[in-house]
């Protein structure tokens, strides 16, 4: 809906011309592989998957890619940035900021809201990751599947894992987050980006 509404609102642009709408990431790669757009304007949740880990394969066909997002957090933008985006708009901004964005991405220039930029470069250089906690492969699912509500029964299922060894997962991703139950594990996870 969103993409139709945009593709609407360019229809007499004489800045933007919309070459194809899609709604996955699929869709989206054959799309740039046939038009090869100056810029593609990507979703962050598809179908399909997560825009940010399909952005590598749009250099492919020298696309930049310009990140559409409904939230944006200091996390989401700098894993936009390491994944090789030019730049992150939220869905909130005005059609002329979206076509500013666009047509100055289109010109080469990295376009990252002001309030953003600042914690993208202390996370791409390092400065931001000093408190960050580390969590193992294992436990980072745990905690995902926790996000998602997800009971103790339910998280050895998908994991394929026994019942104390998700109690182990869980107790270990508390403590690293120093929280006294799986609610405030969320929320504290939530706030630092973690779930990002």
């Amino acid at each position: 809906m969103v993409a139709e509404a945009i593709r609407l609102a360019w229809a007499g642009s004489a800045d933007v011309e919309v070459v194809a709408t899609v709604g996955s990431v699929a869709d989206a790669l054959a799309e740039t592989r046939r038009h090869r757009p100056d810029v593609v304007l990507l979703d962050r949740r598809l179908p399909d998957g997560d825009g940010l880990d399909a952005i590598a394969g749009f250099a492919e066909w020298d696309a930049r890619v310009l990140v559409l997002t409904g939230e944006a957090t200091v996390s989401v933008a700098a894993r936009a940035a390491q994944s090789g985006a030019a730049g992150l708009v939220l869905k909130s901004a005005r059609l002329e900021e979206l076509t500013d964005a666009v047509l100055r991405v289109a010109a080469g220039e990295v376009v990252f809201d002001g309030g953003l930029l600042g914690g993208v470069l202390d996370k791409l250089t390092g400065r931001g990751d000093a408190g960050r906690v580390a969590l193992t492969g294992r436990e980072r699912e745990t905690l995902l599947l926790m996000a998602e509500g997800a009971s103790t029964e339910e998280i050895g299922e998908r994991m394929g894992v026994a019942r104390n060894t998700v109690r182990n997962h869980v107790q270990r991703v508390l403590e690293k987050l120093g929280a006294r139950s799986k609610l405030e594990a969320v929320a504290i996870a939530r706030r630092d980006g973690l779930l990002d």
